[in-house]
């Protein structure tokens, strides 16, 4: 008959994390600074229509955004066509509680 084996086998607990030599000996270092979080381009759009009260293409809010400094490409080639991507997303799934609403061919205007 064969002999089994048995060895048994020594498992860290879930909640143990291995000290790496990184980490090992140095003191952590404070989270002092928050970095303020970037708005995002469709927040910044809408940011745009409320204080332009008028509605306006996304190529115009593109450049409004980035005149502001809300929001600037981070070097796509058609930021223009994403915003309008988003803001008709938000409309078709939010339905009555979106931002934004199409007000002519291509023209969008904050809700009121």
């Amino acid at each position: 008959m064969a002999k089994k084996n048995t060895t048994k086998l020594k498992v860290a607990p879930a909640d143990a994390t291995p000290a790496t030599k990184a980490t090992a000996g140095k003191p952590a270092k404070a989270k002092t600074a928050v970095k303020a979080k970037r708005m995002s381009a469709i927040d910044a759009a809408a940011k745009v229509l409320i204080d332009a009260g008028t509605p306006m293409n996304c190529k115009e809010m593109i450049e409004a955004m980035a005149a502001k400094k809300y929001w600037t490409s981070p070097g796509g080639k058609t930021p223009h066509a994403t915003l309008y991507s988003a803001i008709l997303g938000e409309i078709a799934t939010k339905g009555k509680d979106a931002r934004f609403t199409k007000t002519e061919r291509g023209k969008f205007a904050a809700k009121a």
